[in-house]
């Protein structure tokens, strides 16, 4: 029964991988810049750091600061205005051809002490573009997405079974012994096993937050229909205002409200973390889990009064915490390189299986031909045997 068990085990280890290797490794390889996304894009230049003033330099008005980004791009629409966790000193603002475009997004990036234009940064083409959209959705949207969601199944179901797997085989051999004087196959099958054992609990931790990731989309679209609808449930069926409130105004609105948190990025009316009728202000806390978990903030973008406020429902929180998990970026440089080295040795565990399944298919077709030729010469030999 037990052999039984295990045969099925190794059928499961043996498909899961396979189906999702090819994936994995191209999601690894991506993942291996995007760790260091912020740095790499300071080093092509990407990224304009605000010039140095004093400390005491008052930020100037958020009024101020939109009419900077819209100066240049006086027909676009205002969709977002937020800024990096770790930038206090600028905003940047994209605007596209609507409230709800996505197509030809203008990003202009603005010193929120002196309104002044720093750059127009280049988010949507250029290398590291290339590198994100290949590991969030293969260029193909939501279906992309989910299908890289069902390749994280896989590899949380490759990694169960390769440890149920594991662990009878570990009995013979000391632990993370490599049998270096013994042909290459069986060191290369304890390279796989041991650096396995290895990135086990960081690769069930990636995997299972880029499934979570790969709902983002989904849940945000949840979250706007369970909780969005009800904030905004009072101004169901009412025109959408044709004069907006003072920016400056409705963010003071939404500091008073909470005003033992940031802001962290703007929704403009129209957008998909807003509605018609208000501001979306998403305020953040300070500690490592708090900075990711926004907590919105609805202002009537007419008359810059608070309409509602609430915490985030568990599903939206799971999404937000589990995004900076997936990269890395929660404990500044020391977990970013240590995130890099579970990297190349998940790349290593992915290609020594590969390379196990293929010799050992090959080994296989091998010895069924010279089986097939053992017959054939045999069934010739009896033939002459009976004719003479």
């Amino acid at each position: 029964m037990q052999i039984r068990a295990l045969k099925t085990w190794a059928w499961v280890h043996k498909w899961s991988s396979l189906v999702c290797t090819a994936f994995m490794l191209l999601l690894c390889l991506t993942g291996l810049p995007l760790i260091f996304s912020h740095e790499i894009s300071h080093l092509l230049g990407n990224e304009v750091e605000p010039p140095e003033l004093p400390s005491n330099t008052p930020q100037t008005s958020m009024d101020k600061v939109l009419n900077s980004a819209k100066a240049l791009y006086p027909s676009r629409v205002v969709q977002f205005v937020f800024r990096d966790m770790e930038e206090n000193n600028s905003w940047t603002v994209s605007l596209g051809k609507t409230a709800m475009s996505e197509d030809d997004t203008k990003f202009v990036k603005v010193d929120s002490r002196t309104a002044k234009v720093l750059q127009e940064p280049k988010f949507n083409e250029g290398f590291m573009y290339v590198m994100f959209k290949l590991h969030v959705d293969l260029f193909a949207g939501l279906p992309g997405m989910l299908f890289l969601g069902l390749m994280g199944i896989l590899l949380v179901v490759a990694i169960i079974s390769g440890v149920v797997l594991y662990a009878p085989f570990m009995r013979k051999l000391e632990f993370g012994e490599i049998r270096k004087n013994r042909a290459p196959k069986l060191k290369r099958l304890d390279t796989h096993n041991f650096l396995g054992v290895v990135t086990l609990v960081w690769a069930l931790v990636v995997g299972t937050t880029g499934i979570i990731n790969a709902w983002a989309d989904l849940v945000i679209k949840y979250w706007q229909f369970d909780q969005m609808s009800a904030m905004t449930a009072p101004y169901k069926g009412l025109p959408p205002p044709t004069q907006l409130a003072s920016l400056q105004a409705a963010v003071d609105t939404a500091q008073a409200r909470e005003p033992a948190m940031r802001l962290g990025f703007i929704a403009f009316p129209g957008t998909d973390f807003s509605s018609p009728h208000h501001y979306g202000m998403f305020m953040r806390g300070d500690s490592p889990v708090t900075s990711r978990l926004f907590k919105p903030v609805l202002i009537d973008a007419q008359t810059a009064k608070l309409t509602d406020s609430r915490e985030v429902p568990w599903y939206l929180a799971t999404l937000l915490i589990s995004q900076p998990l997936h990269f890395g970026d929660y404990g500044g440089m020391p977990l970013k390189i240590l995130w890099l080295i579970l990297d190349i040795f998940t790349i290593v565990v992915l290609w020594t299986g590969l390379v196990l399944w293929w010799k050992k298919r090959h080994h296989t077709a091998h010895h069924q031909i010279e089986t097939q030729q053992r017959v054939a010469l045999n069934q010739a030999y009896a033939s002459r045997s009976s004719s003479g």
